[in-house]
């Protein structure tokens, strides 16, 4: 046979297998565009004038890793199905006088038109969805980005070379398929049975008790740094049970249906019942699949959508003025090194000077002093004690401010208080009453040990928690108390120096909102620091031990980078996720479709009509696709909780926020499942027709 038929004959095998060829190539173009979007983002050169361009750098090197194994995994699972509905074409072949060398030669030809097609295809797509995506993420990140919307040779070679060669393993894969098994085995290859399976009831107890564990985990855990750790532990276990409940309880509860003679001997039941059952063992693996990837796609845009929404309020909590000054200090200290106590209104003086070398009115400017203490809300001795052992549940972080202070920082009018009266932002347990004893604690030899007298505080106000705090990450619950004046506040540093032996350490806060621009103030920390290089810049501001300046723009850049480019990569991973599961189960029902052609023809023949035909396809083909999604919903609901702890370590606390995004993302993805549905099960009816 002469070299030119080769080429033609691929290209007609192709053409003629394009039910199957069509969904891989789309594949391949998707799979290749969204590797090279985030290989561009991460080699061009523009990300390295670019704010916050750590961020982006991380998220998309981490979402190329990610998307290059999902890629293997995805092209090696459809190269598999679809060796399985070739086998008897492959073997007439053969016997037509094909050797295993021609009918290696057709496969590379097929390969290499497949590379063709989907590589370059998806290069080309990946260069337009760069632009696209180049809006996208500015717009998620509010700030210009100075990337090239043009070719980027790196993404081109590195994409090129991660899927030709995830081609070339599917190909070498097939050829060593086919050169093991002789012409008759290649004929019969896509027409094996399977046997009934077994109820394996080991491996459904292990599956409970690996979901259980995994449940239990993710419910329980309450501290945002042990979610760090056994998240992932979690996942595992979910993982391990999903596959083993799919493989056996889904087996299990198969020939429970079959035993009961009310519900299998009926003509819809009987045949989608049997039908299932016979092919489970398999069957039971891609329904895993799809409920992970369902469950992932959910996990993954619901979180960083979360993220997203919660870094604004974030920003604004923590950052209430346009250029602030953060200074920590010790009056004690000071006095023990024989240093000037610090001034804030000198620092509020150096500050304006700066700010009027650069040319910038002060529009308004406040200032803020507090202390900040770690408590244990003691229920069994009805007290707050400074300096105790506290854990997760028990312990709080108090923020203790003035009248002054308070109206400084929230812009709102503070409580008429009294000697001896406070009032609290947050909420400490009722069993401690409306007056609350504080009493400092020491731990010595023998366990903990009482020190100085005891501070007796009455809550005469409530208020709602003030947004500085309470948006700080703490690893206990922030409460504030609003004290009367500086008297009360030196009462509870007299506290602290009980309890540590070392001075108490207050914070405080100038706070300056500005008349400039957005490039002005993201300037502003680094002309600070070259303002401020001499020795004596600080001489009349006293003594302090930390200094930091921020402003609100450049937190902007540094937050919405991180969450934008979180939220980025959640979407274009949900994307390819997504992508994923809808093409498992396309080639799900189209295999599944084709072993039961033959089927229904002999059920039609002994007398089944044809709208008996549909409410069978209907019934088992709803049965396959509710359990995936049944069961990713019950994870996403156990998995809740340890998303609010992981937000949390982004100060990401609004609860309602998270659960709002969560449940939106997973009623927007059972709209897309259910369109997959409608058009599957048509697929599935329109083969077996």
């Amino acid at each position: 046979m002469r070299n030119a038929l080769y080429p033609r004959l691929a290209a007609q095998n192709l053409k003629q297998n394009r039910q199957f060829y069509v969904p891989y190539l789309l594949a391949l173009v998707g799979l290749a565009a969204a590797f090279y979007v985030m290989s561009a983002l991460v080699f061009d050169p523009g990300v390295h004038q670019l704010r916050g361009a750590e961020y982006v750098q991380v998220m998309m090197g981490l979402g190329m890793f990610i998307a290059g194994i999902f890629s293997a995994i995805l092209v090696l699972y459809i190269n598999s199905f679809l060796m399985k509905q070739r086998k008897k074409e492959l073997g007439l072949y053969n016997i037509l006088g094909m050797g295993k060398s021609n009918l290696a030669l057709l496969q590379c030809w097929e390969s290499l038109y497949t590379a063709l097609i989907g590589i370059v295809g998806g290069i080309a797509c990946g260069v337009i969805l760069h632009a696209a995506a180049t809006v996208l993420l500015t717009r998620l990140l509010r700030f210009a980005i100075p990337f090239s919307l043009g070719l980027s040779l790196p993404a081109v070679a590195l994409t090129a070379v991660l899927f030709g060669a995830l081609l070339v393993l599917a190909l070498v894969i097939n050829l060593g398929r086919v050169s093991l098994v002789s012409p008759i085995q290649l004929l019969r290859g896509g027409q094996v049975g399977e046997k009934e399976p077994k109820t394996r009831w080991l491996l459904a107890v292990l599956g409970i008790l690996c979901l259980g564990a995994g449940y239990a985990i993710a419910i329980t855990t309450a501290d945002p740094m042990s979610a760090i750790v056994l998240y992932f532990l979690a996942v595992l276990l979910v993982i391990v049970g999903t596959y083993c409940l799919f493989t056996a309880g889904s087996i299990a509860l198969l020939k429970l249906l079959r035993k009961n003679k009310g519900f299998y001997y009926q003509t819809g039941h009987f045949i989608g019942v049997s039908g299932m059952l016979y092919r489970m063992k398999r069957n039971a693996v891609g329904l895993a699949n799809i409920c992970i990837l369902s469950t992932m796609v959910m996990v993954m845009i619901s979180g960083t959508l979360s993220l997203y929404l919660g870094t604004g309020d974030i920003i604004a909590a923590q950052y209430p003025a346009d250029f602030q000054i953060e200074v920590r200090y010790s009056p004690d200290v000071a006095a023990a090194n024989g240093e000037e106590p610090f001034d804030g209104q000198a620092m509020d003086e150096l500050a304006r000077q700066f700010l009027d070398s650069q040319g910038i009115p002060v529009e308004d400017a406040r200032s803020v002093i507090y202390l900040r203490l770690t408590a244990l809300a003691n229920t069994a001795t009805r007290r707050m004690e400074i300096g105790g052992n506290a854990d997760r549940t028990t312990g709080r972080t108090l923020y203790l401010l003035t009248r002054d202070s308070y109206t400084a920082l929230t812009g709102q009018a503070a409580p008429e208080l009294g000697p001896g009266q406070a009032a609290l932002c947050g909420a400490l347990p009722e069993e401690l009453g409306q007056s609350v004893v504080f009493k400092a604690i020491t731990m010595g030899e023998n366990g903990p040990e009482e020190t100085g007298p005891d501070l007796t505080v009455e809550i005469a106000r409530t208020l709602e928690p003030i947004p500085f705090f309470s948006s700080t990450f703490d690893t206990f619950e922030a409460v504030a108390l609003v004290l009367p004046d500086n008297g009360a506040l030196a009462a509870f540093a007299a506290l602290q120096d009980a309890v540590s032996g070392m001075p108490a350490t207050y914070y405080y806060l100038d706070l300056l909102d500005l008349d400039c621009t957005r490039e002005q103030s993201l300037a502003l920390e680094n002309a600070w620091y070259d303002y401020n290089l001499g020795e004596s810049a600080y001489e009349d501001t006293g003594y302090f031990d930390y200094l930091s300046v921020s402003t609100r723009a450049r937190m902007e850049v540094d937050g919405y980078g991180m969450a934008g480019g979180f939220l980025f990569l959640g979407i274009l991973l949900g994307i390819v996720f997504l992508l994923a599961t809808v093409l498992i189960i396309y080639y799900k029902q189209v295999s599944e479709g084709y072993e039961d052609q033959g089927r229904f023809e002999i059920m039609r023949k002994v007398g089944l009509d044809e709208g008996q035909v549909r409410a069978s396809i209907r019934s088992q083909v709803l049965t396959v696709f509710s359990l995936p999604i049944l069961a990713a919903a019950v994870h996403i609901l156990f998995d809740f909780n340890l998303v609010v702890q992981l937000l949390t370590l982004f100060s990401v606390r609004g609860v309602f926020t998270t659960a709002v995004c969560t449940a939106g993302t997973l009623l927007v993805f059972c709209l897309v499942y259910g369109v997959v549905y409608l058009l599957t099960a048509r697929t599935y009816y329109k083969i077996v027709r």
